[in-house]
């Protein structure tokens, strides 16, 4: 409390937030300790976010790349199978600003809407939130792949070949598609 000049109140809640993310545990008469790190929720988006920014950076984003080739070429073979008019209107949106953008961060701001949208697509509600759980720390992952490529739209016809398999309700296509999208984005951050 004398450290940061809080309240008790305030110092409470504090501890409180972190016992139910599972960064801490208190018990009587022995104290509050901090976890170990495999008891934290890490699919809380605010603990993911603090983690990505203390973890060794090439580890955390190869652990992030591993949970996206699991994840995302599934969800583009559902989206192709899945997409409603609105969900598609949305992905060919993001498609136009990734072909339409002028440089790294515009370029990085749509392939987060494209990504993210090839979740919604899919129509599974349990996938959505992956997205949002995900957004901060694949932002980031993005903007370093961007930056790293030299080119920063250079994965552009990767995320072509995953949008037209996608609008042509291929699915074998669109997993096939994505799953090299992600190979490439695994070479660069390896790389």
């Amino acid at each position: 409390m004398e450290a940061f000049g809080v309240s008790r109140t305030v110092l409470r809640e504090a501890l409180r937030t972190l016992t139910s993310k599972g960064l801490i545990e208190s018990r009587p008469r022995v104290g509050t300790r901090v976890r170990p790190k495999n008891a934290w929720n890490l699919l809380d988006v605010d603990v993911l976010d603090w983690y990505s920014r203390v973890a060794p950076p090439m580890a955390f984003a190869l652990k992030l790349q591993e949970m996206r080739e699991m994840i995302e070429p599934y969800a583009a073979a559902l989206a192709a199978s899945a997409w409603s008019e609105a969900t598609f209107a949305a992905l060919d949106a993001a498609h136009a600003s990734m072909v339409a953008a002028r440089n790294v961060d515009e370029w990085v701001r749509a392939d987060l809407q494209f990504h993210l949208n090839v979740l919604t697509a899919c129509s599974n509600e349990l996938l959505i939130p992956l997205g949002t759980l995900i957004e901060r720390t694949l932002e980031a992952q993005l903007q370093l792949n961007a930056r790293r490529a030299g080119v920063f739209n250079a994965s552009l016809a990767e995320h072509t070949a995953v949008f037209e398999a996608i609008r042509d309700r291929d699915a074998e296509a669109a997993r096939e598609a994505m799953a090299n999208l992600l190979g490439v984005t695994r070479r660069r951050i390896e790389g």
